[in-house]
C-alpha cells in the first residue's frame, strides 16, 4: 500500500514556495506589518 503523502518538491514549491507567494497577497502583508522576514 502507498503511503498518503509521496513528496515532490517542484509540486510544494509551486504551491508554497517564494514565487507562489509573490503571486498572491500574503508578501504585501507581511512587508505592511515590516517583516524582518517574509519567507521561511
Amino acid at each position: 500500500m502507498k503511503r498518503t503523502y509521496q513528496p515532490n518538491k517542484a509540486k510544494r514549491a509551486k504551491k508554497h514556495g517564494f514565487f507562489a507567494r509573490i503571486k498572491g497577497n500574503v508578501l504585501n502583508k507581511r512587508r505592511a506589518k515590516k517583516r524582518k522576514k517574509l519567507c521561511a
